[in-house]
């Protein structure tokens, strides 16, 4: 065969993996619509084009706390109320820039921080471990808060944001006034997620199947922006974001670490990489999936292209005063970022409960 025709087949073969790629996350993304329609409480949000920085960041402030030095924007009063805002992968500070001068405006002390791996967050040791484990991060959060000498918080988050908020309810919840968790209750454990999958949802799992191996990591590495930038489509299938949008954050990736985080954090969760002992008794707790106590809202895209349980699964995890929201119109993964107003008024619903 000539080598132009090897061209073509590759192309044709590509178009149709990209294109059967496409119909399935659409599928999958009307499907779990589908599941999300169990509650009541739902909470129009009319889409539209992101046509770039509507709002934009001071400058990051910098500081020791744990293990790291974090960078992280402050807004609002000093002596104001407390509000922590966490981002997920493949994101950064920027989903919650239209949320955090809403709050601030409404006298909220508001910190974004960037997480372990992102923006100019970084280590203290070279020789400290590059882990992500659930633990770790949420110990990263609780070191801010004492480094910045915030007692109680009501903190909020989405993906590995909503998780550490999860985290921190449950391990230190007499640092946590309230939580709001995007997709509700997402604490886990290697051991609990050796349950094989069904295609469908097993094929939105995809790339953490993909970092397992080496060329994945090698991959991620190489095609780091437009790898991300094709998650956001994945996960936010109706949200019409432009370069601009996605270039702000894509600079966070090229964090030295970033690669190294990423990695650990899916491999750990599938078992396939080792956590480190000194945080084998917080993830014991964690394990055992205690419910969370503290007021909560979770919340939830109808257009959440990302795999997520429908609210009724982990309705019983949460004992204390608890609300669901489903924020309509076409609102996919990154919920703060495409439905800043109604995730900044649930901020401000939960720390009222």
């Amino acid at each position: 065969m000539r080598a132009g025709s090897k061209t073509d087949l590759f192309d044709q073969q590509r178009r149709e993996f990209f294109g059967m790629a496409a119909m399935a996350i659409a599928a999958a993304a009307m499907s779990s619509a589908a599941l999300a329609q169990d509650a009541s409480g739902c909470t129009a949000h009319k889409p539209g084009k992101t046509l770039g920085a509507k709002n934009a960041f001071p400058p990051l402030k910098q500081i020791d706390a744990g293990l790291l030095n974090i960078g992280y924007v402050d807004m609002g009063p000093a002596s104001g109320p407390a509000v922590i805002l966490l981002h997920g992968w493949p994101y950064d500070i920027h989903s919650f820039v239209d949320v955090a001068p809403l709050l601030a405006s409404q006298g909220y002390r508001v910190i974004v921080p960037c997480l372990r791996g992102y923006g100019t967050t970084s280590f203290l040791s070279a020789d400290t471990m590059r882990n992500a484990q659930q633990s770790a991060v949420g110990l990263d959060i609780i070191a801010l808060m004492d480094a910045l000498k915030i007692q109680t918080a009501t903190v909020a988050g989405f993906d590995w944001g909503g998780r550490t908020a999860d985290v921190m309810a449950t391990l230190w919840p007499e640092r946590c006034k309230a939580i709001v968790s995007v997709s509700g209750y997402l604490i886990s454990s290697p051991a609990g997620n050796q349950t094989p999958l069904p295609p469908e949802p097993a094929f939105l799992f995809w790339y953490q199947y993909y970092f397992a191996t080496p060329v994945g990591k090698a991959g991620y590495a190489k095609y780091l922006d437009p790898f991300n930038k094709f998650i956001w489509h994945q996960a936010s299938p109706k949200w019409n974001f432009d370069d601009a949008t996605y270039e702000r954050t894509a600079a966070a990736f090229h964090n030295p670490d970033h690669v190294d985080i990423v990695m650990h954090d899916y491999r750990w969760r599938l078992g396939l990489a080792d956590g480190e002992r000194k945080y084998d008794d917080l993830e014991k707790r964690l394990a055992a999936l205690p419910p969370i106590a503290v007021p909560t809202i979770t919340m939830e895209g109808d257009s959440n292209g990302a795999i997520h349980a429908p609210s009724t699964a982990y309705r019983k995890r949460f004992a204390g005063k608890y609300e669901y929201r489903l924020i309509t119109g076409g609102i996919g993964h990154n919920l703060p970022q495409e439905a800043p107003e109604a995730f900044a008024k649930a901020v401000v619903d939960v720390t009222a409960m």
